[in-house]
């Protein structure tokens, strides 16, 4: 017996040793890897709005004015702003609105923004199908162990008080080479995948509407220039026949056929035109630069704009087919459609939670002492998780969901009735315009037919300059009630083509060129 002892001895400890680096192995191959590092994303922001707006413009100003409507083009955002074009020309710069309109949907900062939200969007839809296909990566281990017995389990009563066993065993050493797999599938990532998707979708409907915006914002500015141009030359023409005014006046006085009086009048009206133009200059510098902001180019780029404001009186469809086409065609109408969706697909993925879930999990590869002896080794694994008890925290994922759900379906609502009010105030401006040109057209030429003859009769001595004065205020305040009446049509025009969804396909072709 005495001979068999350190037989038994060894064998036992070989045992003891065998088991605990097998345990100490599988703890340290079965382990899953740390999850790698995910890179944190800075948040997005866009905000800004276009906006054509006509309102009762109050007091006329005078009561030869006809003029009772007051028609602006309002920015807010990243609608005001541009990047700058690397490229821009030096010197002169001849513009049609067309050429401005395909600057600013390059350059426009509205444009840009709606643009890399878009790529968010599809980059969240590629991250949530990603959930749902298999993740393969590969894993590199080199282990150096020396293990506790005692904490594996292990001590000298195990196998009786003959047998003395080491405290430790290694140190030892091994390597691995795996291919992993894994695979999670559940109907929460299938109803996420598809909430991203509808959210995909809903951002190029934004994009589009972005760009119907910029059409309107550039589309809006470009009129206004070419309206102060024209407001500009009519009163260049009427500091001209104040000029001319004066000095009849003055050399009727110089003959001593009028009285000082006559001549001082002249003079302050003379003035007055002066001002108006001066301060008309300004504004058309000011009005410029904006739309140069607009588009990309520098403030100090001098443009000329190519067209002039169209005095047609266009044919529209009935109102019923502008609200049909707005409410078919509009982006902005789609892409809440399209939120309301993932907002649906939200809701679904909350209750799908209740559900249970699949998981696959899979390596292959070698294990060794060293790269020259290792072996082949594998492990697969498949999994159900079915949920038991969590608190109240699917519900309240439901009840999220459900209120999510119901504020986007009340602003889709909204929106819907939104779109048919702004079709109709499109509709009604462009006809309170329309009506405006007609009586503006007429009153100009009666203004002037009223200043030539009241300069025939200061001429002829039957009349005093004050008749003559009242005929330019006339005139002046006519004029600039038929060039602003002839940006209000020319604005309505554009704002009923953004209501209905056709900015970007009607007003870069609405005016034409000079001959």
């Amino acid at each position: 017996m005495k001979r068999n002892q350190p037989k038994t001895h060894v064998l036992a400890l070989g045992l003891v040793i065998v088991t605990g680096g097998l345990a100490c192995r599988q703890s340290f191959a079965q382990g899953s890897p740390a999850a790698a590092p995910k890179a944190q994303q800075v948040p997005l922001s866009q905000s800004g709005s276009v906006e054509a707006q006509q309102s009762t413009a109050g007091s006329a100003g005078s009561s030869s004015s006809v003029n009772t409507i007051n028609s602006t083009i309002q920015l807010s955002g990243s609608y005001e702003g541009s990047i700058p074009d690397p490229k821009a020309p030096k010197g002169s710069l001849t513009l049609t609105i067309a050429d401005a309109i395909n600057r600013g949907l390059r350059f426009n900062l509205g444009g840009v923004s709606a643009d890399v939200s878009l790529r968010q969007a599809r980059a969240q839809r590629l991250a949530a199908l990603s959930l749902l296909l298999p993740n393969i990566y590969a894993t590199l281990t080199e282990t150096s162990a020396k293990v506790d017995l005692q904490t594996e389990g292990f001590s000298a009563s195990t196998f009786g008080k003959a047998i003395s066993l080491p405290t430790t065993v290694g140190p030892f050493h091994y390597y691995t080479a795996l291919g992993n797999v894994s695979e999670d599938l559940s109907l929460t990532a299938l109803h996420n995948l598809r909430q991203e998707e509808a959210l995909a979708q809903a951002a190029q409907m934004s994009a589009a509407n972005a760009r119907e915006l910029i059409v309107l914002a550039v589309g809006g500015t470009y009129l206004r220039v070419i309206a102060n141009q024209a407001n500009v030359v009519s009163q260049e023409a009427q500091v001209k026949q104040a000029e001319a005014s004066y000095k009849l006046a003055d050399d009727q006085y110089q003959a001593g056929t009028k009285t000082i009086i006559d001549s001082n009048k002249s003079l302050v009206e003379l003035h007055t035109q002066q001002q108006r133009l001066s301060a008309l200059r300004g504004d058309l510098f000011k009005e410029t630069m904006q739309l140069a902001r607009l588009i990309g180019l520098p403030a100090s780029q001098q443009l000329v704009l190519s067209e002039v404001l169209p005095v047609e009186i266009p044919n529209t469809a009935p109102i019923d087919e502008g609200i049909k086409a707005a409410l078919e065609a509009r982006p902005d109408l789609k892409a809440a459609r399209l939120q309301l969706k993932a907002a649906a697909e939200a809701r679904g993925a909350s209750k799908s939670e209740y559900f249970p879930s699949l998981s696959v999990n899979g390596d292959y590869g070698l294990e060794g002492v060293n790269p020259n002896k290792g072996v082949t080794a594998y492990q697969v694994s498949a999994g159900v998780r079915i949920r038991l008890f969590d608190s109240g925290r699917v519900k309240a994922d439901i009840d999220q969901a459900d209120a999510a759900f119901t504020q986007l379906k009340a602003r889709y609502d909204d929106l819907r009735a939104a779109v048919d009010l702004e079709v109709r105030r499109a509709y009604v401006d462009l006809q309170v315009a329309s009506d405006q040109i007609k009586v503006a057209q007429e009153n100009r030429q009666l203004a002037a037919e009223t200043l030539t003859q009241s300069l025939d009769r200061f001429s002829s001595g039957v009349t005093n300059s004050v008749e003559v004065v009242q005929s330019q205020e006339t005139v002046a305040s006519a004029e600039q009630d038929y060039i602003s009446t002839l940006f209000s049509l020319n604005l309505s025009r554009i704002s009923l083509a953004k209501a209905t969804g056709q900015a970007e396909e009607f007003i870069p072709h609405m005016l034409k060129g000079k001959q």
